[in-house]
């Protein structure tokens, strides 16, 4: 069988279902789309491009058409449509998990839903950096009148927080703000090596820092609404799904390690190290164009 082929196929099994279903949502008054927003031109962007996803070394660089089950890409799919996303606009990303595909939201796409889920005027987000003035009053657990002084200038200072407000439709205000010790435990949390001298959270601290912090708004404001939505419902599975492939996938890279009980500590060898030297007999090398990783989304610009 031809390559045009099995793509054909695996179009037919997954694109093709997804755009029934997201018909059939329509139809029964479940699912409405934002005016500028059509389905079938995001499924269209995202089936160009997962046409060149390909998996990471590990899996020997392949295509991640080839790899992935049909059920995981038509649910990625179908998860990228319910939220009203496109990831031709960077507002999301397909990310290959051993057999799994996934859609993970760039923090542009979860601006985009809180925004058609709560109303919600505008979504900001600042650093705070030393010398900088910030004063804010607590109330019934909201932060509120949050007043940021700075000069000109102390944007070339070390980051000390961020915050991120939200002015929701009665114009009133919500706020998140968080400790630059709270942003940092946050990056620990990535494949991306943010410690790194070239990674891109020590090239854009504050790009990164204000992307960090507007996730967490963004999460927080919706959970703590009352949608129950069907939209709502993919923002959250869409995390879920992640969250259990990133768990497999470790479980899975760790399953060859031989684990060695020493004074109650248990190491896990790597099976790249010669145990004889130590030397690592193959080192992790940049995932090339086109791959999909499990990285945090670049800054926007």
């Amino acid at each position: 069988m031809t390559t045009q082929n099995q793509l054909a196929m695996v179009k037919k099994d997954t694109v093709d279902i997804v755009a029934a279903k997201v018909k059939q949502f329509q139809e029964a008054g479940e699912l409405h789309f934002p005016a500028n927003y059509s389905p079938e031109n995001a499924m269209k962007s995202a089936w160009l491009m997962l046409q060149d996803i390909k998996t990471g070394k590990n899996q020997g660089y392949k295509l991640a058409l080839e790899v992935c089950s049909k059920n995981s890409i038509a649910n990625s799919l179908l998860d990228m449509v319910v939220q009203g996303l496109n990831p031709a606009k960077k507002q999301g990303y397909f990310i290959v998990y051993g057999t799994t595909l996934t859609f993970q939201r760039s923090y542009f796409g979860t601006m985009a839903v809180t925004k058609r889920l709560t109303g919600a005027k505008s979504i900001d987000a600042f650093t705070i950096h030393e010398g900088d003035d910030v004063d804010y009053e607590i109330k019934n657990g909201r932060i509120t009148n949050l007043i940021h002084k700075q000069k000109f200038g102390s944007q070339d200072k070390d980051i000390i927080g961020a915050y991120c407000t939200i002015i929701e439709q009665d114009d009133s205000v919500y706020t998140e703000l968080m400790t630059i010790a709270e942003i940092k435990k946050s990056w620990g949390q990535s494949k991306m090596n943010p410690d790194g001298a070239d990674s891109t959270h020590k090239k854009f601290p504050q790009e990164m820092a204000k992307k960090t912090v507007i996730n967490r708004a963004c999460k927080k404001f919706l959970n703590s609404s009352d949608d129950n939505s069907l939209v709502m419902k993919h923002f959250q599975e869409s995390d879920n799904v992640r969250d259990e492939a990133e768990l497999q996938e470790e479980i899975d890279n760790n399953a060859n390690g031989e684990i060695i009980d020493v004074e109650g500590f248990e190491i896990v060898e790597d099976p790249n190290e010669d145990q004889t030297t130590g030397e690592i007999l193959s080192e992790k090398e940049p995932e090339p164009a086109g791959t999909a990783t499990a990285e945090d989304d670049a800054p926007p610009f």
